[in-house]
């Protein structure tokens, strides 16, 4: 009797045990990451946090208090989830003055001819690999989101 004890405490924790990989983000910390990032805000009043690593995709959640750069993944979808906030998100064209600022990866200052889209909490966003995007805040907004990027 003893012994069939010590079996079911031993393997009782493994039984209820999440598997490896998975995690749970609930709603009430997505919106946390707000006031956990502002104080974290760099020049271009943008702050991010990378979450997971999973092989072909990781997870990070991000804050801007002010637009972003037009951005250009060659290897990286992107998924977006916004958790705060309402944003214009400029999708497709091509970005002005575009400049290489680590490998596969392209900067400007903004996109000529993409189509514009409201995003606001509770959105979710799909932008495959090679598709010029950015995020435009109005003055004195904020704009929280949790971001899976899928490497491709």
């Amino acid at each position: 009797m003893k012994n069939k004890l010590m079996f079911l405490i031993c393997v009782l924790p493994v039984i209820g045990a999440e598997p490896a990989g998975y995690k749970y983000w609930s709603a009430a910390e997505l919106k946390g990451f707000a006031k956990t990032l502002a104080p974290k805000i760099d020049a271009q009043k943008f702050a991010s946090e990378r979450l997971t690593d999973y092989g072909n995709h990781y997870t990070m959640v991000a804050h801007r208090e002010g637009s972003g750069l037009a951005e250009f993944h060659e290897s990286e979808a992107d998924l977006f989830v916004v958790s705060s906030g309402t944003a214009t998100l400029v999708v497709g064209g091509k970005i002005s003055n575009g400049k290489t600022t680590a490998p596969g990866e392209i900067r400007g200052p903004s996109i000529d001819g993409g189509a514009k889209q409201k995003v606001s909490a509770g959105d979710v966003v799909h932008i495959p690999t090679k598709t010029p995007h950015q995020l435009l805040l109005e003055p004195g907004t904020q704009f929280t989101y949790f971001v899976l990027k899928v490497k491709e």
